[in-house]
């Protein structure tokens, strides 16, 4: 596993309110210096939104002002084969995120003033991807014996692209998978099993060959993400602080080899942001961490192997109170690393 010793440094799940990338680039190369992150801006543009971000080059893929689908109506038997074809290869050139698609990514990837520990770049996750794409009569293209297996293997090349992209900026790269939908794991609207994750994030995973993260804003079974070659798991500590303290031991067993755990501590409501303090979140952060300790792991051990994050994206709120919460994160940041140096 790479080093992701990071003692408490902070960075972004990805989503900002900004339409402007310069200004969204600005604001982030200002607070995450350490780690910066490329910015989504879903406000910017439709395409913009974090199904429709990864779509271009999909086989059958239709892109309307308002949706994003599959049209297996069409023949797409050339389009799967030169798609498969192009996944033996590792051709994940052609599966680039093009700068209409990912103003934010491109105006990031064009700085040359950066000196961080690591750039952190996300990709939506196979589960979450595969559940809310649909084909044309609505159904979950995850449920499609040949599209669900092209989920994995197509979003497997275009974490790749990324991530050779980003490695032009620093060496050390993060790649985070977004998988909201897995806090519907276990329920009627989700009908994948626990193997069945564990595979897909895992295909998905196998195109990253620096450090690979995952992240989900909601409950979840975080005992299925941390039995994947994940090597950081981010949640919403801020919300739901006592989510991932249910699996100690699985918690144990991924820091001892080396994993490590972002907690998204703050708050991504305008009201919520605009109402904390520092002193306030390190309170609240230290709450979050005591469970684990009184399993025995040190708080050392819990800060050494830990990033600090908002609870998750911030494209809803309004764009002065998106820097307030990065402020606060920095400014977490710089407080808990003074206290457990």
């Amino acid at each position: 596993m790479p080093d992701t010793k990071f003692g408490g440094l902070q960075t972004m799940i990805g989503s900002l309110p900004y339409k402007d990338a310069n200004k969204a680039v600005e604001v982030v190369t200002r607070y995450l210096k350490d780690i910066p992150a490329w910015p989504q801006l879903p406000k910017r543009a439709y395409v913009e939104n974090m199904y429709t971000q990864y779509s271009e080059g999909f086989p059958g893929i239709v892109v309307t002002e308002s949706k994003t689908y599959v049209n297996r109506k069409q023949d797409l038997t050339r389009q799967l084969e030169r798609f498969y074809t192009d996944y033996l290869a590792n051709d994940f050139a052609k599966y680039a995120v093009s700068a209409e698609y990912a103003a934010g990514l491109h105006k990031f990837l064009s700085l040359n003033n950066l000196t961080p520990r690591a750039v952190k770049g996300q990709v939506t996750g196979p589960v979450s991807w595969g559940l809310t794409v649909t084909d044309e009569t609505g159904k979950a293209i995850i449920y499609d014996e040949t599209f669900g297996d092209v989920v994995p293997k197509f979003l497997r090349l275009k974490a790749s692209w990324m991530e050779r992209a980003l490695k032009k900026l620093n060496k050390n790269t993060i790649i985070f998978l977004d998988e909201p939908y897995m806090s519907a794991f276990g329920s009627v609207g989700m009908q994948l099993s626990r193997e069945q994750v564990i595979s897909l994030l895992n295909e998905t995973y196998a195109g990253i060959s620096g450090i690979k993260g995952v992240h989900c804003c909601g409950n979840t079974d975080w005992s299925i993400l941390l039995q994947t070659t994940v090597d950081i798991v981010n949640f919403d500590a801020y919300n739901y602080a006592g989510s991932l303290a249910i699996y100690p031991a699985e918690v144990k067993k991924f820091l001892d080899r080396g994993g490590l755990v972002a907690w998204g501590i703050i708050p991504t409501s305008t009201e919520a942001i605009l109402k904390e303090s520092v002193p306030a979140l390190k309170d609240r952060l230290e709450e979050a961490m005591a469970p684990f300790t009184r399993k025995g792991i040190t708080m050392k051990k819990l800060v050494e192997q830990s990033l600090l994050t908002p609870a998750c994206g911030l494209p809803t709120v309004s764009e002065d109170a998106a820097e307030r919460a990065l402020q606060l994160l920095a400014e977490l940041s710089q407080t808990i690393r003074q206290k457990y140096p």
